[in-house]
């Protein structure tokens, strides 16, 4: 717990494989928030591009970056509250998401590589194949403590997870009701 001001959204981020979708999903449902997935956000071309094994380049991101901190926007402006699961692998990547507004907040899923590429190698029908692990691994640069991220162990159950997140949450807390 924290004097932190409660966050309008959450971003759940690391590489390809940590569980950003699962567990953004089932944090969000949990405090009653709308969840967005940032891969809904790519363009075709990044799609494509990743389709075919190619890592992006920080040219394909920046628009998905800034389509991404639009809605950001939107949603904290207005009141409401969202998970949004993110790669937001490199620190100019979430200083664009971020952009130095206190009421959105960077959760970290750290895990192994050993770990996440088992987890991928078990996904079926995505666009990241397990080849592009070792870039995600090779741009990763692990949140500091001046980002104030909530860092948690992905070896654990989902709902450990997310578990291990809400308590790192400030309170008092906004969870919106579901009635």
């Amino acid at each position: 717990m924290t004097d932190d001001p409660a966050p309008q959204v959450l971003i759940v981020m690391g590489v390809s494989g940590s569980g950003k979708s699962t567990i953004g999903e089932q944090l969000a449902e949990r405090l009653g928030w709308a969840y967005r997935d940032a891969d809904d956000f790519h363009p075709p071309s990044n799609v494509e591009k990743m389709s075919a094994g190619q890592p992006l380049t920080d040219d394909d991101r920046w628009p998905w970056l800034r389509a991404i901190a639009a809605e950001i926007d939107r949603i904290a402006d207005s009141g409401d509250h969202a998970v949004f699961g993110c790669s937001a692998l490199k620190r100019a990547y979430r200083d664009i998401l971020v952009h130095g507004r206190d009421d959105v907040r960077i959760v970290y899923l750290d895990g192994s590589r050993a770990l996440i590429a088992e987890r991928v190698a078990a996904r079926k029908n995505h666009f990241m194949p397990p080849g592009l692990l070792d870039s995600q691994f090779a741009t990763l640069e692990k949140p500091g403590p001046d980002e104030r991220p909530f860092v948690v162990s992905i070896d654990a159950s989902v709902g450990q997870i997310v578990d291990a997140i809400v308590e790192q949450l400030p309170r008092p807390f906004p969870q919106q009701s579901l009635i």
